[in-house]
């Protein structure tokens, strides 16, 4: 079944958690799946009927679980805790919970890990939630960054490339990358726009490939993002909470999925990120959520990707001028210079009721406030 990249079940495991959602598009779905809608259909109504045991000859866990004993319990904590050494009492209470092994309160949990002398330590949780803000809806805002890089065993570095829905803190990419250009990125966010749709917009830090770090911020690769319908906005320079739930998915990247020795490939490190990703966006309680996991709260986004650039009409009124190969435009007899990422593009100059004050545009996206009373000609 062709599910792209990730294993048959796991495909599976995630078109029909999708297609369940309120509002899903099932036809969207097939198509970016590449499965045919019969087939979609009866994979969504196996899954209703009897959960992952659809989907398979057997059941990776039994739908329900009888009333568990106290031993059965305290069993179940420390087993959870062993396979998962990051997570902390709420985490373990709420999937206990769901899987129908008892209602541990998550401070009876703790007492559980206190008692066998597992220290939580600074993995461990235990802190309070804190309000968050989040985006009303998902697809408003996708944050995406590299988690720095590491050495691999073979040689080589190991550059991990993450995209976080605001919404619903759903991973729409977790992609082991060789390096971090542009190119690159483009790649995997186009196999994502493929599955997922396109969101309205997406944020990024000052750094390459996303901005230039200079006067305008913007490259060629946010350039095509815009072309495809994509605003783009960038983080304040030397503060990182603008991106403050890509910064928390790392933190739980690094100390659950890379808390072991270096991998030994990119491809071990995919295989890895792929096994976390999933329990991730379907099966760890997010504190920021509730309890709830990421599956829970994010539907794809009905804009679909599309190789061809769009034509774009700028408003009447708006002066339109094709950037030179350096940045630069002549406006009203003087020389201004935009970003060289706009070369060949046309711009808009929209004036603002103020004298020699013009807002520029490049399709949806504004660049930047001019006002002519301050250059020269």
């Amino acid at each position: 079944m062709p599910f792209g990249d990730t294993s048959v079940m796991d495909g599976k495991l995630e078109f029909v958690r999708l297609g369940v959602q309120d509002g899903s598009n099932v036809s969207a779905l097939c198509r970016r799946f590449g499965i045919g809608r019969t087939c979609g259909h009866k994979l969504i109504a196996r899954y209703r009927a009897h959960g992952e045991a659809g989907l398979a000859e057997q059941s990776r866990r039994p739908a329900t679980s009888p009333a568990r004993s106290t031993d059965t319990v305290e069993a179940a904590v420390l087993g959870m805790r062993q396979a998962h050494p990051a997570w902390g009492g709420r985490k373990i209470a709420k999937v206990l919970q769901r899987e129908g092994t008892g209602s541990p309160a998550p401070s009876t949990v703790t007492g559980i890990l206190h008692r066998n002398g597992v220290e939580l330590g600074l993995l461990g949780g235990g802190a309070k939630p804190f309000g968050r803000f989040e985006h009303a809806a998902p697809n408003d805002l996708w944050q995406m960054d590299f988690k720095g890089h590491v050495a691999l065993q073979q040689g080589g570095r190991l550059h991990p490339l993450t995209a976080l829905d605001d919404h619903s803190r759903f991973s729409v990419v977790l992609q082991a990358c060789i390096n971090e250009t542009g190119e690159t990125v483009k790649a995997h966010l186009i196999a994502a726009f493929r599955r997922y749709g396109l969101p309205q917009r997406m944020a990024f830090d000052n750094g390459p490939p996303w901005g230039d770090g200079g006067r305008s911020n913007f490259t060629r690769f946010t350039v095509w993002l815009i072309e495809h319908g994509v605003a783009v906005s960038h983080s304040r320079p030397l503060h990182p909470q603008t991106l403050g739930k890509e910064e928390r998915f790392h933190r739980s990247l690094k100390a659950e999925a890379m808390a072991g020795p270096a991998f030994e490939n990119l491809e071990r490190a995919q295989k890895a990120f792929d096994a976390w990703r999933d329990l991730y966006n379907a099966e760890r309680p997010h504190d920021g959520l509730k309890g709830c996991v990421p599956l829970d709260r994010y539907t794809p986004s009905p804009g679909s990707f599309s190789e061809a650039v769009e034509a774009f009409d700028y408003p009447q009124g708006a002066i339109v001028r094709k950037v030179q190969k350096e940045g630069r435009v002549a406006l009203c007899g003087y020389i201004l210079r935009l970003s060289k990422a706009f070369g060949g593009k046309a711009v808009a100059f929209i004036p603002t009721g103020k004298d020699g004050v013009f807002q520029a545009f490049f399709r949806h996206q504004k660049i930047e406030t001019v006002d002519l009373n301050l250059s020269r000609r």
